[in-house]
Order: C-alpha cells, then sequence, then structure tokens
C-alpha cells in the first residue's frame, strides 16, 4: 500500500465552508503518524469516526495545553543535548505539537534544533538517534532512488534538504550522522517559512566517512567505508540530481554542507538544470549582506562608502564577498573600485594575483601588487591580517575561519581607530569557533562597535548599558527564499533573487532598532520577514521572465495563504486506503 493512502487530504465542506483533512486510516495507525496525531486533542466525534475509543484517556485537551506541558518537560531537561532530544521525539510523535511550540518559543529553541546544539547532536547522532527521518542514500542503493522515492510517506515533496556530511557546521567530516542539519533545515522552513511539513523531506547522501574515530565507532550506523571520490562521487550525485528531477519534478533542492571545492561544483553543475540553491554560499552571503546595508544605514552612509575585510574564503565568505560585489555593483561602482574596497585573506594571508594555486571563487578578489605597494609589513613574505587592518583601514571586518580567537584585543581597537562605528562580524559556527565575542567587541570599541555573529551569545553590556548584537542566522533568509522560488513556480533561483531577499531583510529593521544597533530583525518576527523575502524572490523571479506573471497583491495573497499555521485541523475519515 502506498503511504500517501494512509495519510490525509486537506477538503473543504461545500456545505458548511468547514476545512477539514480527510483521513484513510483508524485507530493506532492515526496516533502512530506524527503528522495525524493530535494526543488527547481529538475530539469525541473523530474519536468515534476514526475508532480511536480506547486507545485516548478521556480529558479532551487544546494545543495551547499541549504546548504548555511539552514547555514544561522541555524547561526541565538537564543540558541542551538532552533538550535536542527531547524536542526530537515530540517531533517523532506529533509533528504539529512540535512546530506549534517551536514557532512559539523560536528564541528560545532555535539554538537547540539548530546551531549550535545541533552540531553538539550530530558529534554524537549515532549513539542518541531514536528514530530515523528523511531518506539515506548510499552507493548500495543509489540504483534504487525510484523506488524508494515512490514509495515514501508523503510523495508531494516540494522541498528538499539535502547533505554529504563532509562540512557540517565548523566541525568537518561527520559522514552519516550529519543528518541532524538538513533535519533541523527542514524544522526552520516549517516553523519560520511555514511550508507544510508534508512537502519536505531531508536526504542524507551517505558516500562514506574518511572520519577515524566514526569508523573505528562500533556504534556509527553509516556506510563504514572511506569516502566515494572523483568519477565515482560525481556519478553517484547524478544520479541523485536525476532521481529528484524525475521523481519531484517541481521540488526546490537545497544543497547543505559539503565540502569547499564539492559546495561550488555543484552549484555550477545544478543550478541551471535543477531548482536549487546553496544555503551555505547564497544564504550566508545574503544575510550577511542585509546586516551590511543596514549598518551602513545606521551610519548614515552607503556600502560603497565601506571598506571591507573578509578572513577565510571557504564557500560561506566567498558568498559574502559574491554579494557584497553585487550590491556595490548595484550601487554604480564599476569592478575595479569594487576590488579596492574588498580585501580577502585565506590561509596564505591576503589574496594577490601573483598567488599560485588561487582557487576560482578566490581569484575576483586578490589584489593586484600595486595595491599593497607601499605597505608596512610585519613579514615581507606574507601579508597579515594585522597588516591589512593597519594599512587598508577596513571599517567593516568579517570572520568564517572556525579559529576562535582571531579577532584579538589589538585588531578590535585597531578597527575601532578605523572608524567611530566598525562593523565587527564573527560568523563562524557553532560559538566555540567564534573568532571574537560580542563581549570583546564591546570593550575594545567602547560599546560602539556594531556587531553581528553566526551563533547566539549571552547579552553584554557595559556601564550598565546593552551593548546590542544580532545574529547573522540564514534562517532570515532561506526560507523565505525557498518559499518565493516555490509560489513563483520559478525555473531557476537566480543571484537577483538573493540580492532582493538582502534587501528585504534588511527593509524590515526599524528606525528604533537601528537607534540601538540592531543590524537584522527580531528573530520574533520570522515569519513576517519569511513572508517579505518570498514575495521579493517572487517579484524577482517575475521580473527575471522565470516566475509567474501575478502581480505583486496577488504574490501576496498567494504567500500568505501558502504560510502552514501549526494548529490541529479537523478530520473526518475516508474511505480505508484512501
Amino acid at each position: 500500500m502506498r503511504q500517501e493512502n494512509i495519510t490525509n487530504r486537506s477538503k473543504v465542506d461545500p456545505l458548511t465552508g468547514e476545512d477539514y483533512y480527510e483521513v484513510y486510516v483508524r485507530g493506532r495507525q492515526v496516533l502512530n503518524t506524527p503528522l495525524l496525531d493530535k494526543g488527547p486533542c481529538f475530539t469525541q466525534e473523530e474519536r468515534l469516526s476514526l475508532e480511536l475509543e480506547g486507545f485516548l484517556r478521556a480529558e479532551t485537551s487544546t494545543i495551547d495545553v499541549q504546548v504548555e506541558r511539552s514547555l514544561a518537560m522541555y524547561r526541565r531537561k538537564s543540558d541542551d543535548l538532552e533538550r535536542y532530544i527531547f524536542l526530537q521525539g515530540l517531533l517523532d510523535r506529533d509533528e504539529t505539537l512540535f512546530y506549534r511550540l517551536l514557532y512559539e518559543n523560536l528564541e528560545e529553541m532555535v539554538p537547540i534544533v539548530y546551531t549550535p546544539t545541533v552540531g553538539q547532536a550530530c558529534l554524537q547522532l549515532s549513539h542518541i538517534t531514536r528514530r530515523f527521518r528523511g531518506v539515506y542514500l548510499t552507493p548500495d542503493t543509489i540504483a534504487h532512488i525510484d523506488r524508494i522515492f515512490q514509495s515514501l510517506s508523503f510523495p508531494q515533496i516540494v522541498l528538499i534538504v539535502a547533505t554529504d556530511g563532509e562540512r557540517i557546521l565548523g566541525l568537518g567530516d561527520l559522514g552519516s550522522d550529519g543528518m541532524g542539519i538538513p533535519v533541523g533545515k527542514v524544522n526552520l522552513y516549517i516553523a519560520a517559512g511555514g511550508i507544510h511539513p508534508a512537502c519536505c523531506l531531508p536526504i542524507m547522501l551517505d558516500v562514506g566517512t574518511n572520519n577515524e574515530r566514526l569508523l573505528n565507532d562500533p556504534l556509527y550506523m553509516g556506510w563504514r567505508r572511506p569516502r566515494l571520490t572523483g568519477k565515482e562521487y560525481e556519478d553517484f550525485i547524478e544520479r541523485f540530481a536525476l532521481g529528484v528531477k524525475r521523481n519531484f519534478p517541481d521540488a526546490l533542492l537545497q544543497w547543505e554542507d559539503f565540502a569547499k571545492g564539492k559546495a561550488f561544483l555543484l552549484l555550477e553543475r545544478y543550478r541551471e538544470r535543477v531548482l536549487s540553491f546553496n544555503d551555505d554560499i547564497q544564504g550566508t552571503g545574503a544575510i550577511a549582506l542585509a546586516a551590511l546595508i543596514t549598518a551602513a544605514r545606521v551610519k548614515r552612509q552607503t556600502l560603497a562608502d565601506q571598506r571591507f575585510v573578509i578572513v577565510g574564503m571557504g564557500q560561506a565568505s566567498s558568498g559574502v564577498a559574491i554579494n557584497i560585489r553585487a550590491e556595490l555593483r548595484a550601487e554604480g561602482l564599476s569592478d575595479d573600485e569594487i576590488r579596492r574596497r574588498i580585501f580577502a585573506l585565506d590561509q596564505p594571508g591576503l589574496l594577490v594575483e601573483d598567488m599560485t594555486g588561487l582557487e576560482p571563487q578566490m581569484k575576483p578578489f586578490a589584489q593586484p601588487m600595486a595595491a599593497v605597494t607601499g605597505w608596512v609589513l610585519e613579514k615581507p613574505d606574507r601579508i597579515s591580517l594585522r597588516d591589512v587592518v593597519r594599512n587598508a583601514k577596513p571599517t567593516v571586518l568579517i570572520g568564517l575561519t572556525a579559529q576562535a580567537g582571531l579577532f584579538d584585543r589589538a585588531i578590535l581597537e585597531r578597527m575601532a581607530a578605523n572608524d567611530p562605528r566598525p562593523v565587527i562580524m564573527p560568523l563562524s559556527n557553532p560559538n566555540s569557533k567564534s573568532e571574537c565575542t560580542p563581549a570583546d567587541v564591546c570593550a575594545a570599541t567602547k560599546g560602539m562597535g556594531l556587531v553581528a555573529t553566526g551563533s547566539p551569545f549571552p547579552p553584554v553590556t557595559r556601564d550598565g548599558k546593552p551593548c546590542r548584537m544580532s545574529q547573522c542566522n540564514n534562517m532570515y533568509i532561506f526560507p523565505g527564499v525557498g518559499l518565493g522560488a516555490l509560489v513563483a513556480k520559478s525555473s531557476k533561483v537566480t543571484p537577483g533573487m538573493f540580492l532582493a531577499a538582502s534587501r528585504a531583510v534588511s527593509g524590515l529593521v526599524t528606525d528604533a532598532q537601528r537607534e540601538n544597533g540592531a543590524l537584522l530583525p527580531d528573530m520574533k518576527e520570522i515569519r513576517e520577514v519569511s513572508f517579505h523575502v518570498a514575495c521579493a524572490v517572487a517579484r524577482e523571479a517575475r521580473d527575471a521572465g522565470l516566475g509567474r506573471l501575478l502581480s505583486d497583491e496577488e504574490y501576496a495573497e498567494v504567500i500568505r495563504k501558502a504560510q502552514w499555521e501549526p494548529r490541529y485541523y479537523p478530520y473526518r475519515p475516508g474511505p480505508i486506503g484512501g
């Protein structure tokens, strides 16, 4: 029996206009389906018609009471990992309740279901897994991809988040244990963007691991082989991408936490063939740009007035540099003028044109030697971060290196000497890998620095006043980008859509928030942020000739309707087996 016949279909009563789900299973099968289970919230009529009598306690409850009960249990857990395990258990029992609880407590729970706690969970996933979610594809099963996809519980998939587990956050190769990342990203798509959980699918492309700890761990549950490489790896990914295209032709595919070289390769290879994007490159770049646009407004300047230092030219920081360059072009700067404003560093120090071995994403940001002629250097054979901060006099410092403490007191004080309100963005995740802390910035800049971090940090005060910080959480960007591209029925996701998303997010920061040093909207407004991002993305798709020809008002109406609300819908019995 195909699982589509035991879930539900949304219907409207032609007489009363009531929305309800038609359910095709009975008894314990209803309770054992996480998207159907309502626990004590089944009405007496539903208990009778769905044959639930005897399987539930007598009291009929409400979802608000269930949220209160679940929140109390959550807060009794002793540490963050136990809270993560509790929330995953709730997700496996009752998806609607899980998303209602998450939605109402986003600021408290996002650091648990995603960074930083998800990193801790991935490090131990084979030891804490209670129930498998999503799809695991290995070299032994990729030949059966059509059968696997066709047997899914919810075949109307429109959103896929896939990883091969090679670069999980700043933690490296975690193999199959990296599945916590796609699961967490799907959680955020649903809670923040409002995409229906029945439409979302996390996928682990388990092509092995080179992590000796995992290979020697008797409890590790992944494909226990060295990673596929070269043509074998590329053939595996090709079979996966074609399988997605055959079975879910309208789905959006998000590439997540691939190693640097592979991430750029896959993005370029499939961006025109499959509706897809890479959140580590494009999402990170877009949210960082949103914060920078706001920072320029706080300073009553333009982005073109800034000088940027970006440290660590991996996929995320390259995405930041690419998005800054695109916005500077929009402000009218030439490529030469842009290059004079963006200073990129990696392992060899400042990137300059005569360096050998520069990766493709680095070359557009390598400085001509003439630009650094006359600089005073600590060592003549390498231009260090200290050299750049002293000689280029940047106003913005961005780190994506996973090197804790890289932005030390001397560097931060030099940034404050360069600009009365320097912008400091230590974006590495988790916070144990952050280049500095908000407290470091507050102390070194006397509270004047504008701060955006990658992970959440505790509040900071100076002289009794709060030092405002923002978190550059990709959650401000990717749920809305996905929702907007899907509603527009766009054939691809373009760089212009990410620029539109950045501007939309920055535009939602109020005057009062900017005056207090906030660079991004309040996380409590994330559903509204996702709505505005989706509208901006859909309009950009339309204007680029890629999306549906709806008016701005029609797009706003359709996107509002597309955002699923986590509430218990009424059920009515349908024919068994659908």
